[in-house]
Parts: structure tokens; C-alpha cells; sequence
């Protein structure tokens, strides 16, 4: 009986045992704000930190994307630190992952896979379940050789003949290959039905607002406050993809305002390719709803690549409102001073910025005084 307990007892601290990641950053002159985002990211997917190295210059060469010395040198750290694998803060090609894993003998990928892998664990509705699919295919496809590595190329025999380890490649590749092409019809169908609802709303006279932001800047928590719905509300990355839409009264006037996913700097090119259409709706309304965390010391920089994404999908140019949304967070601060300078760089990059808070009701009838006097324009 006991030894049986103990198995279950065993059994279950494997399963409770999170993966242990060793992250590698890139130089601060290149990215300021260290692997503070990375970590973020790792958190949500339910990894732990085991430890973590910022390089300080990134001499690029063919096998690792840096010398061999500082590859091995990083190597040694994580099996030193017990880590399960190893996460690079930048894009890693299939050829110098192949390299990295045959080095360490652990799972290396980069931040472009631990996004993915957050959108497929968040991904609920249909089209979000089959854009993230989608863009998980497209990025495995060019990776799918080091699954391989073992197995035989070229095996003697008749000249052009070829190992088992290679067919296997050539099927799982035209499958997957396959199985792309049948995903994108799906969407196809699924954002047509998308834009017959769109149709539909539109033929309601009702002015409309979308929420945008960096990712966990409390859109949804605000969305919750001005509408009285129950959206998902997390203090994760990510926490919600797919747009949902709510009718809000402000001053006798009705508008539709959308919930939108949030961006993130170095969003994977498949994501943005994938979840094109869920950016629509900021790219069709009437006006936007900027919100930046006005708590996060790297702010102004996530304000940046929220303008970037707008003006790739051409929303850059429509009427906004820029909301600062946790100045509650900014008074539980025991050092100010430092958030306090960065609240006003962004108020002299965006001068008619409002303070509010979502979670404590500050500032928000100022803001739906605001919302009202734009859609009335």
C-alpha cells in the first residue's frame, strides 16, 4: 500500500513540475529592456526561469549565430544551472537550431516559438484555434529536419537512392504542406461568415470604437468597466485573441466597442499574417481606443510598436483617445521618481493622454465624456 502511495505521490510531482528554461538575451544597446518581457513570456506558458545570461556584443557566425566558445560557454551554464532547455530572445533559423540542439543535447527554440505556443494554449473560438494551427505549421515546416537528424540520408545502392529518414521528411512535409493549404480554406470560410457579421452590425447606425494596446495593458479589465461585461481578465500576456464586441451607452448615445488581441513587440510574421483579421476591426472602426500601461517602465517603447502595427494594417491615421490606464499601480510604488519621468515622456509624446484606472474607476467618466465628444464628431 505504501509503495503504492509513494508512486502516486511521485507521479504526481513529475506532473506538477514545471520546465526549467535558460534564457539568452540579446545586448542591451540592442534591447534596452533585457529579458524582463522574455521571462513574462515564459511565465504564461507555465515554464519556470532556471537562470539566464544577456550577451554583451553578438559577433553573428554561420553555426550558432555567435563564436562556438560563447555557444559551449552558454551550454555549460544551463546544464550547470538544471535547465530542461534553452530560449533565445530572437529569431533562430532552422540550420543554427539543428546546430544548437546537436551542441546541447536540449530543446532550443526562440521567442517566435513561445508566442506561438501562448497562442495555441489561449486559443478557444474556431478561427482562433485554426489562425494559430496555421502559423504553427508554417513555422515547424522549414524545421521539420531536425526531427531527422539520426536517421540516414543517403544510403548506398543505386545512385540517387534514399534513407529512410529522408522519405519520412518528404511525407511529413507534403502533409504538412497539405494540411496548410486545407487550414487556409477553413479561414477563408470562417472570415466570410466574420465579414457577414460585420455586414449585419454595420447595418445598425451605431458609431464604432476598437480597443488597442500592448498585450496585459488591462484592455479587457477596461472593456469590463465601461460595458459591464465578464471578459476574460488574467495578469498574463495574452490572456484573450479573439475580438469581442459590446454595445456601450454613453450620454444618451450608443456605440459598438471591440475588444482586440494585443500586440507585442517581434510578433512572428506567421501570427501577424494569421490574425490579420482579427486587426480589421481596428482597421474598420470609426475610432480607436489607445491603451498603454502607464505602470511598465517599458511603455513609451510598447506605445512605438503599437503605432507600428496600426500603420502596417493602415489604422494609423483615424481618431484615437490614448488612455494610461494602472496610475492605482503607480501609487502603491515604493520608488516613484522613475515611473513618474516616463509618465512624462509619454504625455509629452501624446499631450491629450488621460490617467485612468480600470480597476479602481478613476478617470473613466472623464474618458466616457471623451468617447462621447469623438463619435459625436
Amino acid at each position: 500500500m505504501q509503495a503504492t502511495m509513494k508512486k502516486i505521490y511521485d507521479l504526481q510531482a513529475e506532473e506538477s513540475k514545471k520546465t526549467r528554461a535558460f534564457l539568452v538575451g540579446l545586448p542591451l544597446i540592442e534591447n534596452p529592456n533585457g529579458l524582463a518581457e522574455l521571462n513574462g513570456l515564459v511565465w504564461t506558458l507555465g515554464m519556470e526561469t532556471a537562470g539566464q545570461i544577456i550577451l554583451q556584443r553578438l559577433d553573428v557566425q554561420p553555426a550558432y549565430g555567435m563564436g562556438s566558445g560563447k555557444a559551449k560557454e552558454i551550454y555549460e551554464a544551463a546544464v550547470e544551472a538544471q535547465a530542461d532547455c534553452i530560449i533565445m530572445d530572437w529569431e533562430l533559423d532552422p540550420t543554427k537550431q539543428r546546430n544548437w540542439e546537436k551542441l546541447c543535447k536540449l530543446p532550443v527554440f526562440d521567442r517566435q516559438e513561445v508566442i506561438i505556443r501562448i497562442f495555441a494554449s489561449r486559443a478557444s473560438t474556431k478561427e482562433a484555434v485554426l489562425q494559430v494551427e496555421l502559423a504553427r505549421l508554417e513555422y515547424s515546416l522549414p524545421r521539420l529536419a531536425h526531427m531527422y537528424g539520426d536517421l540516414a540520408r543517403q544510403r548506398g545502392g543505386n545512385y540517387g537512392s534514399k534513407g529512410s529518414g529522408e522519405k519520412q521528411l518528404e511525407l511529413d512535409r507534403r502533409q504538412t504542406r497539405q494540411k496548410i493549404q486545407q487550414l487556409k480554406e477553413e479561414l477563408k470560410k470562417v472570415r466570410q461568415n466574420r465579414a457577414t457579421q460585420r455586414k449585419r452590425r454595420q447595418k445598425i447606425p451605431l458609431p464604432t470604437m476598437a480597443l488597442c494596446g500592448y498585450t496585459n495593458a488591462g484592455k479587457s479589465s477596461l472593456m469590463n468597466a465601461l460595458t459591464g461585461s465578464d471578459t476574460l481578465v488574467e495578469n498574463k500576456l495574452f490572456a484573450t485573441l479573439d475580438p469581442l464586441t459590446r454595445r456601450i451607452k454613453i450620454a444618451g448615445s450608443e456605440i459598438l466597442l471591440t475588444d482586440t488581441v494585443g500586440f507585442i513587440s517581434k510578433l512572428p510574421h506567421q501570427l501577424i499574417d494569421a490574425f490579420k483579421s482579427t486587426l480589421e476591426e481596428a482597421a474598420i472602426s470609426d475610432a480607436l481606443l489607445i491603451v498603454i500601461d502607464a505602470s511598465d517602465p517599458d511603455a513609451l517603447k510598447q506605445a512605438q510598436t503599437v503605432q507600428n502595427v496600426l500603420e502596417e494594417i493602415g489604422a494609423d491615421k483615424k481618431k484615437r483617445i490614448v488612455a494610461l490606464n494602472k496610475i492605482d499601480a503607480i501609487e502603491k510604488m515604493e520608488d516613484k521618481s522613475q515611473i513618474l519621468g516616463l509618465l512624462a515622456k509619454i504625455k509629452g509624446e501624446y499631450p491629450d493622454a488621460m490617467e485612468i484606472s480600470a480597476k479602481s474607476g478613476f478617470g473613466l467618466d472623464l474618458l466616457k465624456r471623451k468617447i462621447s465628444a469623438i463619435i459625436n464628431e
